[in-house]
């Protein structure tokens, strides 16, 4: 059972970063002893169970679907995501995640290091989530196919929409995780490659809803959110 959500925030330690790896279906085989802490779930209870043990209700399902499209590619990418610890209390992270492969070029796992949010990222995320949100309690499909093609008419890949909620340049992004202790849990097997911002989301087009309200509403609070 999944706690119920409550309005208590738990604070991240700038200097410190929570860490986990999983396998290439997203079952958790690794995490550090601080992602342990802010969850509060043993190393015995996250072991061995899918990563959305964490998933906080206010999250958009077509975040995660988008993020699992990319890692199920190989491809690495960043994410501003707001976390459910085991006593319902929540946590924002900004997270890296890392693809490693074989010698034979198959995914291996996927690494996560997550470190705290700037307070203006995360009004600035919260804002489209909670757009998203609501599109997404009417029709989950539209939410995503919304979301894509509204990313696709401002000329935005998901790495593009990344660095504009955290208001951050690739080079401000790539120093913050900058961090000795952000390779501990890497081998001389793993091979990491960096995040291609020139990667653009795969084309998608839209049917009936095109012209929708709720699109409409979408496209609106992106335009002003931009102009922030």
């Amino acid at each position: 059972m999944k706690p119920t959500p409550k309005n208590n925030e738990i604070i991240i330690d700038p200097k410190k970063v929570i860490m986990s790896k999983t396998n290439y279906k997203g079952l958790i085989e690794f995490a550090n002893e601080y992602f342990t802490e802010t969850s509060g779930y043993s190393k015995y209870e996250l072991i061995g169970k899918a990563h959305n043990i964490v998933r906080h209700p206010d999250m958009p399902k077509v975040v995660f679907k988008m993020m699992w499209d990319k890692l199920r590619k190989g491809e690495n990418l960043y994410a501003i995501i707001k976390n459910l610890a085991k006593d319902g209390s929540f946590y924002w992270v900004v997270t890296k995640f890392e693809t490693t492969f074989d010698s034979g070029g198959n995914i291996l796992s996927h690494y996560a290091r997550r470190k705290a949010v700037p307070t203006k990222v995360v009004e600035n995320a919260e804002s489209i989530y909670k757009m998203i949100l609501t599109i997404e309690k009417y029709d989950p499909k539209l939410a995503e196919e919304t979301f894509i093609e509204i990313l696709e008419n401002q000329k935005l890949t998901y790495d593009d929409f990344f660095l504009e909620v955290a208001g951050m340049s690739e080079v401000e992004v790539y120093d913050y995780f900058q961090d000795n202790e952000l390779n501990i849990n890497t081998t001389s097997k793993d091979i990491i490659t960096e995040i291609d911002t020139k990667e653009k989301i795969q084309k998608k087009t839209m049917n009936s809803f095109l012209g929708s309200s709720f699109e409409l509403e979408l496209k609106e609070a992106l335009k002003l959110f931009r102009k922030k």
